[in-house]
C-alpha cells in the first residue's frame, strides 16, 4: 500500500476529488472510504463493492452496497500496480475493452515487460549486453537432474534463479552450489511455470526513469541502490529503511548516458508508453548490463523513480498530474484517429490504480479518479519537454474530482 499512499497524497486535491477502491487478497473489489484506512490497513473492512465496467458505452466504476448500486463515470486510470495482474497487461486489457484511457504502458508492454524470459528475447536484438541466461519450465523439473547439469553447463556459480512472470523480486534467489539451485528452481516453480536461470553480474545496481512516447520518450539521470540485503529482493525494496539510494552517482567512462540512451532504446522496443524505469548493471570497466524493465516503477518515499525526477525540477504532484492529462488528452487523439469518436472538449473523469504483491499480502491496490464536468480547460498538455527542470504542466483543469482505487 506504500506506493498507493505517496501517489494518493501528491494528487491536486483542488483539481481531483478522489475515490479510493482497494482489491484484496481474492480478488474482492472494495470502495474505502479515506486514505487513512489505507494507512492503518483497516481498508478491507469496507463494506460498499466497487468494480470496474467493461463495457465500452458505461465508462463507469460500479459501486454497490445494501443491494444498490451507483454508477460513477471514469475518465482515466492510473494504474499503479505491482506485479501479477495489475502490472502483466491484465487490466489494461479490461481498460481497453471499455475504453477507458489510461496512465502507463498498454497491454503488450506491459506484459513483455513484466516477462522476464520475453524481455530478454525482445532485448537480444537491440546490442544491447545482458546477463547470459538458461531457461527452464516447470516441467522440465521431472528430471532435475538433467536441469541442473544444462544450467552448470552454460553459467558458472554463483547464479540468480527466478520466475520469468513475478513482480517485486517474488521468488528470486541466489545459488551459489548444486544443493542451492535446486531449491532456487522449486521456489521459482512455485510462482511460475517458465523460469530462468542467470549469471551473476558484479557490477552497481543502476536505475533510469523514462517518460513519454516514440520519440517524446525522455530519460531521467540514473541513481545507484545500496541494497540492505543481499541483492534488492521485496523486503529490501519496500519495508528495509538500511536500503539506500544515490541519485545521480558518478560512473565510469561515460556509462550514464550509456544507460539513459538504453533506457529509451528498450522502453521504445518493447512499445512503451508513459513511465517505466530501466534496470541496470554497471561493471567497474564502465560496461553496461541490462536487468529489467519495470513499467510500473515503485511510487514510494524510498523508489528511486520519482526521485530521479525531482532531481530534474519534476517533483511528484507534477509527475503524477502529467501522466494522468497526457494519457487523456492522447486518448482522444488516439479515438479521433481511428474515427471512433472525436476528441472531448472537457474531461468527465479519472481513474488511478495501485497495487503491490507482498508474500503475506497480494491485495491489488488500485486508484480511481472521477472528474465531474470541467467548466474550464484551458492549454494543452505537454509532455515532451519532460527530461528537465522545464517540464512542466500547461493544462489548467479547474473543479475536477478524482477517484482513486488502491
Amino acid at each position: 500500500c506504500m506506493s498507493v499512499q505517496n501517489v494518493a497524497a501528491n494528487i491536486d486535491q483542488e483539481k481531483y476529488n478522489v475515490i479510493l477502491v482497494g482489491i484484496t487478497e481474492d480478488g474482492h473489489w472494495l470502495k474505502v472510504d479515506s486514505l487513512a484506512q489505507i494507512k492503518d490497513d483497516t481498508w478491507r473492512e469496507a463494506k460498499a463493492g466497487a468494480v470496474l465496467s467493461p463495457d465500452a458505452k458505461e465508462k463507469c466504476l460500479i459501486v454497490t452496497e445494501n443491494g444498490k448500486f451507483e454508477k460513477v463515470p471514469v475518465d482515466v486510470v492510473f494504474p499503479v500496480l505491482h506485479g501479477l495482474y495489475g502490472e502483466d497487461g491484465t487490466v489494461q486489457g479490461i481498460l481497453e475493452l471499455a475504453k477507458i484511457p489510461y496512465v502507463g504502458c498498454g497491454v503488450l508492454a506491459s506484459a513483455v515487460s513484466m516477462d522476464k524470459l520475453s524481455t530478454k528475447r525482445m532485448v537480444n536484438g537491440l546490442g544491447i549486453c545482458q546477463a547470459a541466461y538458461v531457461p527452464v519450465l516447470k516441467e522440465e523439473l521431472k528430471d532435475i537432474d538433467a536441469v541442473v547439469a544444462k544450467i552448470e553447463k552454460e553459467i558458472p556459480y554463483p547464479v540468480f534463479v527466478k520466475p520469468s512472470n513475478a513482480g517485486s523480486s517474488r521468488g528470486v534467489t541466489r545459488a551459489d552450489n548444486r544443493e542451492e539451485l535446486i531449491a532456487g528452481l522449486k521456489e521459482a516453480a512455485a510462482n511460475d511455470r517458465r523460469m530462468l536461470v542467470e549469471e551473476m553480474i558484479v557490477g552497481r545496481e543502476i536505475e533510469c526513469g523514462v517518460f513519454g512516447d516514440g520519440a517524446s520518450t525522455k530519460a531521467s539521470g540514473v541513481g545507484e541502490i545500496l541494497a540492505a540485503a543481499e541483492f534488492y529482493d521485496f523486503d529490501a525494496k519496500y519495508y528495509n529503511a538500511e536500503s539506500k539510494t544515490v541519485v545521480d552517482p558518478e560512473l565510469p567512462n561515460g556509462a550514464t548516458e550509456r544507460v539513459r540512451e538504453a533506457a529509451v532504446k528498450i522502453f521504445n522496443a518493447v512499445d512503451g508508453y508513459g513511465l517505466s524505469r530501466v534496470d541496470f548493471f554497471v561493471k567497474a570497466d564502465g560496461t553496461v548490463v541490462f536487468n529489467e524493465i519495470n513499467t510500473l516503477p515503485g511510487f514510494t518515499a524510498i523508489s528511486m523513480y520519482p526521485m530521479l525526477w525531482e532531481a530534474r525540477g519534476v517533483n511528484k504532484k507534477q509527475l503524477i498530474d502529467e501522466g494522468i492529462m497526457a494519457d487523456y488528452t492522447d486518448w482522444d487523439q488516439y479515438i479521433a484517429s481511428m474515427n471512433k469518436g472525436t476528441a472531448a472538449g472537457v474531461i468527465q473523469g479519472c481513474w488511478i490504480m495501485s497495487s503491490i504483491q507482498a508474500a503475506e499480502d497480494q491485495a491489488g491496490k488500485w486508484a480511481i479518479v472521477n472528474m465531474p464536468k470541467l467548466d474550464d480547460v484551458e492549454g494543452a498538455t505537454n509532455y515532451a519537454n519532460c527530461g528537465g527542470a522545464s517540464w512542466a504542466v500547461s493544462s489548467n483543469c479547474k473543479n475536477t474530482d478524482l477517484a482513486f482505487d488502491f
